[in-house]
């Protein structure tokens, strides 16, 4: 019986909101906490984060939410032995953990959320570069060594996708 009047009191509260959308024309279907809050409106924990401009109806929301998946597979690969793993893959997996947890505070709105979720995937990232390291350096001897093939690696697979990208948008003659 109780979830009929939840039911019921969203269609009415629905049916409030479109009228208040079909008077004030272009000012939308946002509602923020601060309108309310200067109506006098007390709102609950659910309507804050409903009405939130990174709340759950928004993609501030559910981009952070599904890029969870890419910290968990590399959280995964820590049980994969190290010379499995890919280096280009993951410096770019710590190189974006990084831009992209700056960019999230310079941004309006400043979504907490993707910030949280990008500074853990630099740090998976980072994590699994350094096993990398840690296991080349185990196997030349010396770290400078293992430095100077890493960083030939990753230059060779730059090349490698500048070429394949130049060869695919060349026209044809």
């Amino acid at each position: 019986m109780s979830s009929s009047r939840v039911g019921f009191r969203f269609f009415n509260n629905s049916r409030a909101a479109f009228r208040n959308f079909r008077q004030n024309g272009s000012k939308g279907f946002r509602f923020s906490s601060s309108e309310a809050s200067a109506a006098g409106v007390e709102q609950t924990t659910f309507q804050r984060l409903w009405n939130s401009p990174v709340g759950v109806k928004t993609v501030h929301f559910w981009a952070p939410v599904m890029k969870w998946s890419l910290v968990i597979a590399g959280i995964s690969d820590l049980s994969r032995p190290a010379e499995k793993l890919s280096l280009t893959q993951n410096l770019a997996l710590t190189a974006t953990g990084a831009i992209w947890t700056r960019w999230c505070f310079i941004i309006k709105p400043r979504n907490i959320l993707l910030a949280t979720v990008n500074f853990f995937l630099g740090c998976t990232g980072l994590v699994q570069v350094t096993r990398i390291f840690l296991w080349r350096r185990s196997q030349e001897g010396s770290a400078a060594e293992a430095a100077k093939h890493m960083a030939e690696d990753t230059a060779g697979s730059a090349k490698g996708v500048v070429e394949s990208v130049e060869s695919k948008v060349k026209p044809s003659q």
